[in-house]
């Protein structure tokens, strides 16, 4: 993803840190390199996180700086593109690729809009960078509501990608940071160590067979429009309200450690 790819209205001033943890969660790129000492910058700022959590964000980005970018960019790939277990669907890791998934990515595309964020390419609006861009444009109460509704998968996420060494797993437990639920990973730890790999040869060609016998044209147009599914999750956030969640205070000027750049 892109800055064009997308329109958005302008970040609230006070939650660029979610831009940055979209960049970090995208493909690398050589501006991602460029933008290294900006988002060190804005992560120091960022005082809602713990400090320990900021020194280990600016120092991945550091990294990512000095970094050959061709390297980079094949770790990437393995990490995120083979294998759906460490996807950036959001609804993948609740609907699969089954039709099921339509609805709430169309639920979710309606409520962009509304707020005068539109899409003008192929993203799919389920894209964790694109939602965080999305968040990035949300007051407070917004975000933590959303955060709120995705912990359980962010969870899983860090559990994952900590699995896998990943420095990726710092975005998804920063987002956990901000509602104060960096303590939900603890459930996922001990089975993620059970599960099998899904990117091994193996698991992805049973992958593609699975898929060339489920879909067609046609249920890839019902998928838009059809999900008993999202609309049971629909109907349930407006029948029952979500527990409140709120974005954790800043804490506020603090002096940098020697680590905090």
């Amino acid at each position: 993803m892109t800055e064009a790819a997308i329109q958005y209205p302008a970040a609230e001033p006070d939650m660029l840190s979610l831009r940055v943890l979209a960049r970090l969660l995208d493909y690398p790129g050589e501006a991602l390199q460029g933008a290294a000492g900006e988002m060190i910058e804005l992560i120091s700022a960022e005082r809602r996180l713990p400090a320990s959590l900021r020194t280990a964000l600016m120092d991945w980005c550091q990294r990512l700086a000095e970094a050959d970018l061709l390297e980079l960019q094949a770790e990437y790939v393995a990490l995120f593109d083979k294998g759906r277990s460490t996807s950036l669907l959001l609804f993948e890791h609740v609907h699969g690729e089954s039709r099921d998934r339509g609805q709430a990515m169309v639920d979710l595309l309606a409520e962009y809009r509304a707020a005068g964020f539109e899409l003008d390419a192929r993203e799919l609006p389920d894209y964790l960078p694109l939602f965080l861009e999305y968040l990035s444009t949300r007051p407070e109460a917004d975000i933590g509501r959303w955060l709120g509704e995705i912990r359980h998968i962010l969870a899983l996420l860090v559990a994952r990608l900590e699995e896998r060494d990943a420095d990726h797993a710092l975005v998804p437990l920063a987002l956990l940071a901000l509602i104060g639920a960096e303590g939900d990973v603890d459930a996922h730890r001990d089975s993620v160590k059970e599960e099998a790999p899904d990117d091994t040869p193996e698991a992805l060609d049973e992958v593609w067979e699975e898929e060339a016998v489920r879909f067609s044209a046609a249920s890839d147009q019902d998928c838009a429009l059809q999900s008993a599914e999202g609309r049971r999750l629909a109907e349930r956030k407006q029948a029952v309200p979500s527990d409140p969640v709120r974005i954790m205070p800043g804490s506020g000027p603090t002096e940098r450690g020697p680590t905090e750049r």
